[in-house]
């Protein structure tokens, strides 16, 4: 079953998505001997943003929560995916233990979870929430925008194994990301399968290591289609020693700022791409959207008010903010109708 999907953009398709589309079986296959040699996360989001002349992931998390976006079409692929994982996983799974994260009362983030639920319930497994919030010492009912409500109940810990009371999971999947970092009672399941990994959370990775590898496999994939992998690839640096609120290492970050809009500047040249290059500064780790900059000249940063320096100090969970990632972006999907000239490699 394969649902038909409406794009909204009517006009010609650009070069890029072109060749993509021509090019459909070496990249089926590609992905076919890939899946082959790696284990793919188990479940995973990203955030693409296309302008025409590129078309790239500008962040991945491994902690989604926007299930409640799937249209009904796609309900019964995600079933099917979810019931190939956890067979894959662990063959004999009859209960999920499914921990959300704290701050459980955004409406919008409860319908995910609600969907997230619905999913797995239907691949046959037994579902239940269980809360790392120490504020939650007894079943709590959360009550979503169309009437129904969860429940979210404390977790048990007995030596090596992780539950709820009455209720012995085999395997836990995290919808939360970890950012305040891991809580001692996730550590050593043995013998339980906890998924995502702890190192997935954002006490661990970070954003830049994850473009460093991002950046490899682009590299590989655009010389199967004969491309500039900067198509398909933001550039990006990292820079740390950082205290917005103090205003310390500013200096350090304009320079890298100033450096990576020269690159894409030079790209835009090579391309005849008429736009003014921009970038986006954002935390190492983290998401919710917080922390976050657009800079389209490195004098700005010279310049910063209180409140912006007060709002890039300190994202989810009260975490201050010491390393950024100096990402390249582009224009929104509505610059893809203009004719942009593209120049491919050989």
């Amino acid at each position: 079953m394969v649902p038909h999907l409406i794009t909204a953009l009517t006009g010609p398709i650009n070069e890029l998505e072109q060749r993509i589309l021509e090019s459909m079986p070496a990249i089926e296959r590609w992905f076919r001997l890939e899946w082959m040699e790696h284990t793919p996360p188990f479940y995973s989001s990203v955030d693409l943003r296309n302008a025409g002349f590129k078309l790239a992931p500008v962040d991945t998390n491994l902690f989604p929560g926007g299930f409640n976006n799937l249209t009904k079409e796609m309900l019964p692929l995600a079933v099917q995916a979810a019931m190939a994982a956890i067979e894959k996983i662990c063959p004999e799974a009859k209960n999920l233990l499914l921990i959300p994260e704290n701050h459980t009362r955004n409406s919008f983030y409860l319908s995910n979870v609600a969907t997230l639920i619905r999913i797995f319930t239907q691949a046959g497994l037994n579902v239940r929430l269980g809360s790392l919030d120490p504020t939650v010492d007894q079943p709590t009912e959360l009550r979503l925008a169309d009437g129904s409500s969860l429940t979210v109940e404390p977790l048990v810990r007995t030596r090596g194994r992780l539950g709820l009371k009455d209720f012995d999971p085999c395997t836990i999947l995290l919808n939360n990301d970890l950012s305040a970092g891991v809580p001692d009672v996730l550590q050593g399941l043995h013998e339980q399968y906890l998924l995502p990994p702890l190192h997935a959370g954002w006490a661990v990775r970070r954003k830049t290591r994850h473009f460093k590898s991002y950046e490899d496999v682009a590299k590989r994939f655009a010389k199967l289609l004969g491309m500039d992998p900067w198509l398909i690839n933001p550039m990006f640096a990292p820079c740390s020693g950082l205290d917005f609120s103090e205003g310390q290492g500013l200096e350090a970050l304009q320079t890298q700022v100033d450096a990576m809009l020269g690159k894409v500047r030079r790209k835009y040249k090579e391309y005849g791409i008429n736009e003014k290059p921009f970038v986006i500064v954002k935390p190492d780790a983290g998401t919710y959207g917080m922390g976050i900059m657009t800079v389209r000249d490195a004098k700005e940063l010279a310049e910063l008010g209180r409140r912006t320096r007060n709002k890039m100090s300190v994202i989810k969970d009260g975490q201050s903010v010491s390393e950024v990632i100096v990402q390249e972006a582009w224009p929104p999907t509505s610059a893809s109708m203009r004719p942009w000239p593209s120049r491919w490699s050989t």
